[in-house]
C-alpha cells in the first residue's frame, strides 16, 4: 500500500486525535493538561515525564508556521518537561530545519504501517479467547499490560525495561481514554493485552502486550487479527501500527500484511539550563 502525503495526513490527524483522547482522560481524573493546536498537528501535555507527552502532526500542510511553539515550549519547560516532537518524513524539509536549528536532537525513529483493511485476514490461531476489558477486568488488563512492558523479552536490543511505577500512571491514562481495551486468554489463563483507538475509519493499535509466560504462543497474533476483523465489521478502511525499526513487533504485523508507510523521527529539545 503505498501512503502518499494525503494519507500521511490521515495518518498523523488520527494520532493527534488520540493524543487529544489521552489528554481528555488524563483531565477526567482532574490534573491539568495543555493541549494547543501547532502548524496543522497538536501538542499535548498531560502528566510530567510520560511518554504521552508530545507534539505530532505538524509540517505536513502546504504552509504553516511554527509561531506557536515558542508558547508551548515555555509551557513545557516551566514544568521541567522537554519538548518531545514526532515529525513524519512527508513534513516539509524546513520544518526539520527550523527545529534542528532551535536546538532540537534526534532521539529515536519510529516507522508507522498501515494494512488495507479490504485484504483478507488469515485464521487465528486455536485457543486464543478474545474479551473487551469490562469494570470487572479492569485491574486485570492493568496488571497485565503492566507486566508485559515492564519485562521486554529482549528480541529487540534497543528495547528499554521500564519500571512497573513508571508504566502505571501510562496505562492509567490510556484506560480513561476514549479507546477500546481488549483481554487475551489463553486455555483459561489470563495472558495478553491490546488496545484500539478509531478516528474516521482508520483503527490505530496500541498497547500490545504479553504476559512473559505466554510468549511465543500466538497471543498477540489472535489479538491483533480480532482487532482488524472487527474494524473491519465497523466499516473502518485502515489499519495502522506504529513500531521500533527492526523490532519483532515490526516483523510480527509485516507478516499479517503490514507495509512501511514512512517514519518519524522523534526531536526533543529540554528545557534550558
Amino acid at each position: 500500500m503505498f501512503t502518499d502525503l494525503t494519507r500521511a495526513r490521515r495518518i498523523e490527524a488520527g494520532e493527534g486525535a488520540l493524543a487529544r483522547a489521552v489528554a481528555r482522560g488524563v483531565a477526567r481524573g482532574g490534573a491539568a493538561v495543555a493541549v494547543d493546536d501547532l502548524d496543522g498537528g497538536v501538542a499535548v501535555l498531560t502528566r510530567a515525564g510520560l511518554p504521552t507527552n508530545k507534539v505530532i502532526g505538524i509540517g505536513l500542510g502546504d504552509a504553516g508556521a511554527l509561531d506557536g511553539l515558542d508558547a508551548v515550549e515555555a509551557r513545557w519547560w516551566a514544568v521541567g518537561e522537554p519538548v518531545r516532537i514526532e515529525l513524519a518524513s512527508l513534513a516539509r524539509v524546513e520544518v526539520g530545519r527550523a527545529l534542528t536549528s532551535r536546538g532540537y536532537q534526534l532521539e529515536g525513529v519510529e516507522h508507522v504501517l498501515v494494512r488495507d483493511l479490504a485484504a483478507p485476514l488469515p485464521s487465528p490461531p486455536p485457543g486464543v479467547a478474545i474479551e473487551d476489558v469490562s469494570s470487572a477486568t479492569d485491574d486485570e488488563w492493568l496488571t497485565c499490560a503492566i507486566d508485559g512492558f515492564a519485562n521486554p523479552d529482549g528480541a529487540n536490543p534497543a528495547e528499554v525495561a521500564v519500571t512497573a511505577a513508571a508504566l502505571e500512571p501510562v496505562f492509567r491514562d490510556l484506560s480513561a481514554a476514549e479507546v477500546t481495551r481488549y483481554l487475551a486468554r489463553l486455555d483459561g489463563a489470563l495472558a495478553g493485552t491490546a488496545s484500539a483507538f478509531g478516528h474516521e475509519g482508520a483503527l490505530y493499535l496500541c498497547g500490545a502486550s504479553t504476559a512473559p509466560a505466554y510468549r511465543r504462543r500466538g497471543v498477540q497474533r489472535a489479538l491483533l487479527l480480532h482487532r482488524l476483523a472487527e474494524a473491519r465489521a465497523g466499516g473502518a478502511d485502515l489499519a495502522v501500527v506504529t513500531t521500533s525499526p527492526g523490532s519483532q513487533s515490526q516483523a510480527n504485523v509485516m507478516a499479517l500484511g503490514f507495509a512501511l508507510a514512512y517514519t518519524r523521527v522523534v526531536l526533543v529539545r529540554p528545557p534550558p539550563a
